[in-house]
């Protein structure tokens, strides 16, 4: 009993000490969390240092961090937000997935590394792009939001609902060599998944909900992961007693929940499950791999990964080009999805397991799907560097600002210049506005404003927007860096005009007080000390009351901002942990009267020093 306890609490203590040594090396070179977890993997593999011996044993466990992965993206799927995306999403990314399936399963047919059903599967696999990567370089990039950046999405988000028809397909491959089964056991298999379906459908729709509602009035979060791992597990479970995949059953059961009340609280539920036990599948999965069928071939593998990086990138450059509106999007949707998906080392794993793929061509195909995620984040960074840097400049010329007679200039028409220049109007002040977003200007004609077209960091820009006559000028941009070049601009070129600057946090602010500015304000200051009043007042404080807390803390932020301008950016912060002193609203009329010795004394004694 002993030594098994301790053979299993080994067990545990390597896998977490493997991913938690990993993961911050990786990141700190720039690489996926997966790749981290893959090579962990080989390291204390059969293949490396031998701490485990048998894979076999991990994987069947660590599949459920893959079942719950579809949970979640079921959970994201909800039906308003794929209706406005679906052209982008069944059009691009089926194209998109189709056409790299098939240019991926050509090359690897031709080069007689496997037969047409080993090609399929290849192709399938290696078509699929990295979600966590791309997104993390977009959300990094800030341009998640973007034309490109929303289109590059669309193709993740329909690559990742092809996942669970592409695992219900597989097991067709692997049927050419077997015996045929009869017509009625094929019909009763059928019936047996549409009726699986079918349940898991109906009890999302219509027993779910009361069924969570039912455990919430409990007030028990324990129960409430309890329940959120039951339904994860048993639509899992049907499906795979139905013959199919469990990661199908948990896909629909998210669909189900994905307009619950309930969604966000079964996300948080989940997701550290989630995390654990894909880390433990991406582990399982490196632990598989023959190091020395890898070594073998790695000049095959290491080019494969070349050919494909830069045919996926190809494909999505080709089917972006032409609706691009900005130059050099096209190319950094094609680099951002360049490295193989989460789902390869799910796909891959399968056909091996179905006799499609034999262990050496599955070990080498895994290998090529690492290496490409291992190029994915350096090539989407090369890529932005070299455009960056190898752009020409726009060539769209700057707008007749003979015209522009506004004492104010307001440099950038987004949400806080738009809030700005309306306070303005309302006065009839004059007010000279530039951009360089073509897609705000349009917005602004809409709504009968006349914005010019210019970048407030280039000085012939300023001087033709009128800087050197206006009495004021608003930086209302959301980029730091170029409200501070604005800022350096203007107090060199135009030395008197009042800087009235948007910025973006308290660095920012420190930064901006040093350059002279007339006003700063941090662009989510005032909405947040409202919004903290507002607070204080549903909590049952009057509305005095409030308002003095609000100015506390306004005089507590000036005084914090006072020390840092002095001693810098890490000093003051002992001042957050002071409290407001309650003090009465008038003077008493009598001095306090003590009713025993103790009180007595205390009465007497002297006030202590601040």
């Amino acid at each position: 009993m002993q030594h098994a306890e301790f053979g299993f609490l080994t067990f545990g203590l390597v896998l977490l000490a493997a991913a938690v040594l990993s993961v911050p090396i990786a990141r700190r070179l720039g690489l996926s969390a997966i790749v981290a977890y893959l090579v962990a993997g080989i390291i204390i593999g059969p293949y490396g240092l031998a701490v485990f011996g048998t894979p076999e044993s991990i994987i069947p466990v660590s599949e459920l961090g893959v079942v719950m992965l579809l949970f979640l993206i079921g959970l994201e799927l909800e039906l308003g937000r794929l209706v406005a995306m679906r052209r982008a999403i069944f059009g691009l990314g089926a194209v998109q997935l189709a056409l790299t399936a098939l240019a991926i399963a050509a090359l690897a047919y031709a080069a007689g590394l496997v037969d047409w059903r080993g090609a399929v599967v290849a192709g399938l696999a290696l078509a699929m792009s990295a979600t966590a990567i791309a997104l993390e370089i977009l959300e990094e990039r800030g341009q998640l939001q973007q034309e490109y950046g929303q289109r590059a999405f669309a193709i993740l988000l329909f690559q990742d609902m092809a996942v669970v028809p592409l695992l219900a397909a597989l097991p067709l491959l692997a049927q050419g060599g077997g015996a045929h089964a009869g017509l009625g056991d094929g019909l009763r298999a059928v019936g047996l998944i549409a009726g699986a379906i079918a349940l898991i459908v109906v009890a999302g729709k219509y027993l779910l909900n009361p069924f969570f509602r039912l455990l919430a009035q409990t007030g028990s979060r324990e129960v409430m992961t309890a329940a959120a791992l039951l339904v994860v597990l048993g639509a899992a479970l049907i499906m795979q007693m139905a013959g199919m995949s469990m990661a199908l059953g948990a896909f629909l059961a998210g669909v189900m929940l994905a307009e619950s009340n309930y969604r966000h609280e079964l996300e948080a539920d989940i997701e550290p499950f989630r995390g654990l036990l894909l880390a433990l599948f991406f582990m399982g999965i490196g632990m598989s791999i023959d190091v020395a069928v890898v070594r073998a071939n790695l000049w095959l593998i290491v080019s494969a990964a070349v050919v494909i990086t830069l045919l996926k990138a190809a494909i999505v450059w080709l089917l972006f080009n032409t609706t691009c509106a900005h130059r050099g999007d096209a190319i950094r949707a094609g680099s951002v999805l360049t490295g193989a998906g989460e789902f390869a080392f799910v796909l891959i794993p399968l056909g091996g397991a179905l006799g499609v793929l034999d262990a050496s061509q599955a070990n080498i195909l895994t290998a090529v799907a690492a290496v490409t995620m291992l190029l994915g984040p350096p090539v989407a960074s090369l890529t932005d560097a070299l455009l960056g840097r190898f752009a020409r400049p726009d060539t769209r010329e700057l707008d007749d600002f003979s015209d522009a007679r506004g004492s104010v200039l307001v440099i950038g028409f987004g949400r806080f210049g738009q809030i700005i220049s309306q306070c303005l109007l309302a006065e009839s002040i004059d007010v000279t506005t530039i951009d360089n977003d073509p897609d705000t200007m349009e917005s602004a004609a809409l709504f009968g404003f006349r914005v010019y077209y210019g970048d407030g960091t280039r000085l012939d820009v300023l001087r033709a927007a009128g800087a050197g006559e206006a009495s004021v000028i608003a930086v209302c941009i959301d980029d730091p860096e170029a409200a501070s070049r604005i800022v350096d601009l203007v107090n060199s070129e135009f030395p008197g005009t009042k800087l009235y600057v948007r910025s973006f946090d308290r660095r920012h602010t420190l930064q901006l007080l040093a350059k002279g500015v007339e006003f700063e304000l941090r662009e989510t200051y005032e909405s947040a000390m409202v919004f903290g009043r507002k607070t204080l007042e549903a909590l049952g404080l009057d509305a005095e009351r409030a308002a003095a807390v609000e100015e506390f803390v306004r005089s507590r932020d000036l005084d914090w901002l006072a020390l840092q301008q002095a001693e810098g950016l890490s000093a003051g912060t002992d001042l957050l942990r002071t409290r407001m002193v309650h003090e009465p609203l008038s003077r008493p009329a009598r001095g306090a009267r003590p009713l025993n010795p103790e009180a007595e004394e205390i009465i007497g004694r002297p006030p202590a020093a601040d």
